[in-house]
């Protein structure tokens, strides 16, 4: 258990990630019939100084966390998806099918995380209508220069998304070679199922998003990144060495076993540094991670 200091220290990391006020895109773009089967684009910000006025600037595609529950949608990490934007990228927002959340359940981690096989299907479905998209919604964008990037249950999609070409051959959702990435950053993802919910991950999260115990271990080869190497695509996770809510032996786990699979995974470890900072605006961590994405991207 954290000491009484580590958990106030993470609870007002917590408040200041959600004290920004949401950031309307400039565009949003449908890629289903469903009210989430949607992206939100952001033109780069004028003035940024990452590149020339005028040039293609590179493209984040964002995919947010909240232990795939559907109470946390798009709209908290909108103010990073306009912090990216303001260093000179184009940014794809990415919303996707949750759990679904009963009326008036509780905040306490029981509510169902995720669907099989809907949040697995809007993923693949949003990343295959992307580069249509981003031609007709933002044409500022550079969809050459890719970078896909994900916060904690994002960060498993993002892992995810970039590994379809190794799924197992009867997956739906495996395609026929490697996305067209400049490369995966993952924020504090879940990624790697089995120590995750060893550690009680989001309230056995990734337990719920495979459909349960009795579908785990057959689900887990289609969804759990870690079996999913190596994937030939440069991959950095950036973790907070003091997150208490996907810790840090989830990502060193994740980056060992591509090691053994012989692939070289970025592992940025931040000190002092929980679950939240990564995409507050606010915070110095941020910052390091929109360094990260532009050594990548530019």
């Amino acid at each position: 258990m954290p000491d009484d200091a580590a958990a106030a220290r993470a609870a007002a990391e917590e408040e200041s990630a959600f004290s920004h006020s949401p950031v309307d895109p400039d565009v949003t773009a449908a890629y289903g019939d469903h009210p989430d089967q949607v992206i939100d684009f952001y033109a780069p910000r004028p003035g940024a100084d990452s590149a020339a006025p005028g040039a293609p600037a590179p493209l984040v595609v964002v995919l947010h966390g909240g232990a795939w529950r559907a109470r946390y949608d798009r709209r908290h990490i909108t103010p990073f998806a306009d912090y990216l934007a303001r260093r000179g990228f184009a940014v794809a927002n990415v919303e996707y099918r949750r759990g679904e959340d009963p009326a008036g359940a509780p905040d306490d981690g029981t509510q169902p995380a995720g669907r099989w096989p809907d949040t697995f299907d809007d993923v693949a479905a949003a990343l295959d209508a992307l580069p249509a998209l981003v031609r007709e919604a933002l044409p500022q964008a550079d969809p050459r220069r890719t970078v896909l990037t994900g916060h904690s249950a994002g960060g498993h999609l993002a892992l995810w998304a970039a590994a379809r070409h190794v799924l197992p051959p009867d997956a739906p959702w495996r395609t026929d070679g490697p996305a067209d990435l400049r490369g995966v950053v993952a924020l504090a993802p879940i990624a790697d199922f089995e120590v995750a919910e060893k550690l009680d991950v989001c309230a056995h999260a990734s337990l719920q998003l495979l459909g349960g115990p009795d579908a785990f271990a057959t689900r887990r080869p289609y969804a759990d990144p870690v079996l999913l190497l190596p994937t030939g695509i440069a991959t950095t996770l950036v973790q907070g060495r003091a997150d208490l809510v996907v810790p840090e032996p989830v990502a060193e786990s994740y980056a060992d076993a591509a090691a053994k699979a012989g692939e070289m995974v970025g592992l940025t470890l931040l000190a002092d540094v929980g679950h939240f900072p990564l995409i507050d605006p606010a915070a110095d961590a941020c910052a390091v991670v929109a360094e990260e994405i532009a050594q990548l991207a530019w």
